[in-house]
């Protein structure tokens, strides 16, 4: 990767790995992989799902609800969720296998508790920035490659944001896995490359 490139990996936590709480399925299969790229990048960030306990987007914080069941919020509609990576969590932190401590930025999202957060870049009102397209910018980064999870949430969200923001992006879909809800998969590949990033 040339200097002006930089990894990003997306939420590869325990409550979205085999047994977490949220788990995707082969989740943790991915492992091996992006630890490769990241020995191979000169630039890695990680992003970091890492919510209040009582988050407005968890199920049981609205009586009557389960989880993916869907609700609208002030900032538009939104999954609700099985309560999951609680910040200071056992299912919060990172997969014990990966290499995370080459990470120059960790990227915490999803702590404002009436508002969720599936970008790396933005809010999911898609107004509130994490921050993270002007660290890039000011270190001359111009060109991302994504992995992580979930493909169709996290992943192509933080995808669709980085093109929005100017960034060239690419998705390494050997090095995510996805949740597939109703759809949501093929759904947000289309997205992703109808935006124009590179899917491989």
């Amino acid at each position: 990767m040339a200097e002006t490139d930089a990894l990003i990996v997306i939420d590869l936590q325990n409550d979205f790995c085999p047994g977490g709480a949220l788990a995707v399925t082969g989740g943790d299969e991915i492992v091996p992989l992006v630890n490769d790229m990241i020995r191979h990048a000169n630039h890695v960030v990680m992003t970091q799902d890492w919510h209040p306990a009582g988050h407005s987007s968890f199920a049981s914080s609205h009586p009557g609800s389960k989880a993916f069941d869907h609700m609208d919020m002030p900032y538009g509609p939104q999954t609700l969720w099985p309560d999951h990576c609680i910040q200071g969590s056992k299912g919060a932190e990172f997969h014990s296998g990966i290499a995370w401590t080459r990470a120059e930025l960790i990227v915490r999202k999803g702590f404002r508790p009436a508002i969720d957060s599936y970008s790396a870049f933005f809010e999911n009102d898609h107004k509130t920035p994490t921050g993270l397209a002007g660290y890039l910018r000011e270190r001359g980064i111009g060109k991302l490659t994504l992995a992580g999870l979930a493909t169709d949430f996290c992943v192509a969200y933080s995808a669709l944001d980085a093109v929005g923001q100017g960034f060239k992006v690419t998705v390494r879909l050997d090095a995510c896995r996805g949740i597939d809800l109703g759809g949501s998969l093929d759904k947000m590949l289309g997205r992703m490359r109808a935006a124009g990033v590179t899917l491989i």
